[in-house]
């Protein structure tokens, strides 16, 4: 089978005055469909830089990689946004809902910018947000809704229009830790259930633990097996998470 996202010798590096910031340092992996992957690492460990790499809003400066079998940097800026709308739905620590929609107007809405049509496929639309609990909450806005029920109106959005990929960025960071649970069940449960691959950044390793593969990074490098046990060891482990 086919990995959905293939990432070769990925480098980026930021220009900060006259010194050169490496944020990915050659950074290979690969990831099956429908798997979930998390990623942790501390801040400026370039987790974040390699979340936007795989979303194509930031273009890698070195290596490969590719989405489906396509290859992000072949595209031109145009067929990188279409690829996105159509491959890739995202989930970010803010919720990012439109304040004078309703929770069904933001999933809608989504679904026909992601697919250029206004008619959404009834049956999945009603299973996708009875799956995660917000059916009875359609007609709310998002000032009427609680932090959780809104990122599961955010998840709802991005798993609408059926990507291959679901890159979620701290999910749970605005969270308590009740609806920090409730989030992360029905994040993994529409993972098994719709067959979509995850990728997830986090923080909390209890978080990750859900994945089915945690990929631990620090200064813009993945850390192999032994490196991240030879961290624990030392008992400087929690500074990667």
């Amino acid at each position: 089978m086919q990995p959905v996202i293939v990432a070769e010798q990925l480098g980026k590096i930021y220009r900060a005055g006259k010194v050169d910031v490496y944020a990915l340092r050659s950074v290979s992996f690969s990831v099956a469909p429908g798997e979930f992957v998390s990623i942790v690492g501390p801040s400026g460990s370039g987790k974040s830089t390699l979340f936007y790499s795989i979303g194509g809003l930031t273009q890698p400066s070195s290596g490969r990689l590719l989405i489906d079998g396509v290859d992000f940097a072949t595209l031109s800026d145009a067929e990188r946004t279409r690829l996105r709308k159509h491959k890739i739905g995202f989930v970010f620590q803010k919720f990012n809902l439109l304040p004078t929609l309703s929770a069904m107007d933001n999933i809608l809405l989504a679904h026909e910018i992601a697919s250029g049509k206004k008619k959404v496929d009834k049956e999945y639309f009603d299973h996708l947000t009875e799956l995660l609990g917000v059916r009875d909450r359609l007609h709310h806005r998002p000032s009427e809704l609680s932090g959780g029920e809104q990122q599961r109106v955010a998840i709802a959005r991005a798993l609408i229009a059926r990507p291959a990929i679901v890159l979620a960025d701290e999910p749970t960071g605005n969270l308590d830790s009740k609806n920090s649970d409730a989030v992360l069940a029905v994040l993994r449960r529409s993972n098994r259930e719709l067959k979509q691959t995850v990728m997830m950044i986090t923080h909390n390793s209890e978080a990750a633990a859900i994945g089915d593969r945690i990929l631990h990074m620090r200064d813009g490098e993945l850390l192999d097996a032994e490196t991240h046990a030879a961290l624990e060891a030392d008992g400087r482990a929690d500074i990667a998470l």
